[in-house]
């Protein structure tokens, strides 16, 4: 229960912080007469889904996360931090290179991606853009990533909860256009300039600029992309060559459970269309690969008329009493 209550207080604290953030920056565009930067029923939905994300996450780590963390840790390699300064280092750099991964993980994998692609659906970049969170992102066990490793390494759970606490309270300053380029802090430290492309949904900035606080991981793994030198706020113009949001299924709706569910239902949609399991574990356009799938799941892309439609209906594995799993 105190773990509980302590979730609680932490929520309540920061969640009171990121809105008087997210006040001062619309404030800031109001004045500047940028207009389109905030739009306020997009900013209540990315709030809403912000708060149930955040307690869902705090119930979660309260009740079982926590559990299972001190029960791996018990059979990890039981790391005593006796260093100080070079022990919050070596937390520091732990955390930040399995975030990496589980980030990584998250656009790589439809069962991730399910959940993830809620915050990378906003056609906008704002600081409550960065609150647009799925609450299901610690029910589909993607944390496992980020948490056991640690774990097995054998960091204090208190430590490694303000660890993993600390990278995404630092995340939720990069969600702006407000700042621009920051110099050789850059060359370390992710940016908004380095996530701003990493929202971008055109097909160089897709897949990119995966770090948390730091960018050196996607220096050293070939997955950083830099921030084009025409992006720039000019007065009330904004000169675009990033653009923010979804190549397919772009939500329609700002109500916060259709945007934190229709992706994660098309996904068990296309499983039982298709019968074919690997599209939980396979890329999040594997569909459109293996089946020639339309990206929006209207009409199928590649028919021609009616019959030929349902000649392929026909013929598709979702007709056939088969199920794929390899």
């Amino acid at each position: 229960m105190e773990d509980l209550l302590h979730a609680i207080g932490f929520i309540l604290t920061f969640g009171l912080f990121f809105l008087a953030i997210i006040l001062i920056e619309a404030f800031y565009w109001q004045k500047k007469g940028r207009k389109d930067a905030y739009h306020l029923k997009e900013t209540l939905a990315n709030i809403a889904t912000g708060g149930l994300y955040k307690i869902i996450d705090g119930i979660a780590i309260a009740l079982f996360i926590q559990f299972f963390y001190e029960y791996v840790r018990q059979y990890g390699f039981k790391y005593e931090a006796q260093h100080g300064l070079l022990s919050i280092l070596f937390l520091f750099l732990a955390s930040e290179f399995f975030f990496y991964i589980y980030h990584l993980t998250m656009h790589k994998v439809r069962w991730f991606w399910a959940i993830h692609v809620t915050h990378h659906s906003s056609k906008t970049m704002n600081f409550s853009t960065a609150l647009r969170q799925n609450f299901l992102m610690d029910l589909n066990f993607g944390w496992v990533m980020w948490w056991i490793p640690l774990a097995i390494i054998g960091f204090d759970k208190n430590w490694a909860l303000i660890a993993i606490e600390l990278s995404l309270a630092y995340q939720f300053f990069l969600h702006t256009e407000a700042i621009g380029r920051l110099g050789p802090f850059e060359w370390v430290f992710n940016t908004p300039a380095h996530h701003r492309v990493h929202h971008g949904c055109k097909a160089d900035q897709i897949d990119r600029n995966f770090g948390g606080v730091l960018i050196i991981w996607d220096r050293l793994f070939g997955t950083f992309a830099e921030e084009p030198a025409t992006y720039k706020m000019a007065g009330r113009k904004k000169i675009v060559d990033i653009e923010y949001g979804l190549t397919s299924r772009q939500p329609t709706s700002l109500n916060p459970l259709r945007l934190n569910l229709d992706e994660f239902f098309q996904m068990f949609k296309d499983v039982f269309r298709y019968r074919d399991l690997r599209i939980f574990y396979k890329a999040p356009n594997f569909v459109e690969q293996e089946y020639q799938a339309d990206p929006e799941r209207g009409i199928p892309s590649n028919s021609l008329d009616t019959n030929e439609q349902d000649q392929g209906l026909n013929d598709s594995p979702a007709a056939k009493n088969t199920l794929k799993v390899v």
